[in-house]
């Protein structure tokens, strides 16, 4: 059955051709449970078409909009699928501020499971054997700082693309994870290659799709204080 879900925007992130969006459900002034829209197609990626307002704007994230849905569709870890309707424009209906994040954050001891690291990454990704029992894929966490690396780390191996990576401590833990928020990609690509600290931050956390034989923690989302309209 058909609904529409009052959601405040999390994460507009990058997913191959489209878009991953995130965030967490509206009601009244009550906040529930994560919901992440998805398409039809086989990795779930949201077209821009598939996630455009009226006059044709992208959501943002902080934006509050009214996305219509037409039914629950949970994909192993990522229980908070929703199939999205392709046929109806998103409504944006306001915006959340930077004194609303620490509502909506969540109380996370750790960033599922740590333990296991990429060549590059620290606590990055998950053996799927063991993610098949998480029955959750987005958390919202507070950072008290985070670094932005900018760097080359396929160059040992022949590939001089250059990426933004997300460094910071989260309960004692470090992570260093990929960012994959086009704006944050965007601002820092466009800068040299180093290391460049941020202050006080919202991130979002997500788990991304099975990649061989495990997934991957994603930055999705940064929020600074004071930059919110960056995010």
């Amino acid at each position: 059955m058909a609904v529409t879900k009052q959601i405040v925007c999390l994460a507009n992130s990058r997913k191959l051709q489209g878009r991953c969006i995130a965030g967490k459900e509206l009601i009244g002034s009550r906040v529930a449970g994560w919901i992440r829209p998805v398409s039809n197609r086989e990795h779930e990626e949201v077209s821009e078409q598939e996630r455009q307002y009226l006059d044709g704007s992208d959501p943002r994230t902080l934006d509050i909009m009214r996305v219509p849905l037409l039914q629950h569709q949970p994909r192993g870890y990522q229980q908070e699928n929703w199939l999205l309707d392709p046929d109806q424009y998103w409504e944006r209906a306001g915006r959340a501020t930077w004194g609303d994040l620490a509502r909506l954050a969540d109380t996370a001891p750790t960033l599922w499971i740590n333990g296991f690291s990429t060549q590059s990454g620290r606590n990055d990704k998950i053996p799927l054997d063991q993610a098949k029992a998480l029955r959750t894929s987005l958390l919202l966490v507070h950072a008290d700082r985070i670094a932005l690396s900018v760097f080359r780390p396929g160059e040992p191996f022949g590939n001089p693309k250059r990426r933004v990576q997300g460094r910071f401590w989260h309960q004692r833990v470090e992570y260093r994870l990929w960012v994959t928020t086009p704006s944050y990609e965007r601002r820092f690509l466009a800068m040299e290659d180093g290391d460049y600290e941020l202050g006080e931050s919202y991130l979002t956390i997500s788990l991304g799709e099975p990649h061989q034989g495990a997934c991957f923690k994603l930055i999705a989302a940064i929020v600074e204080r004071g930059r919110e309209d960056d995010a």
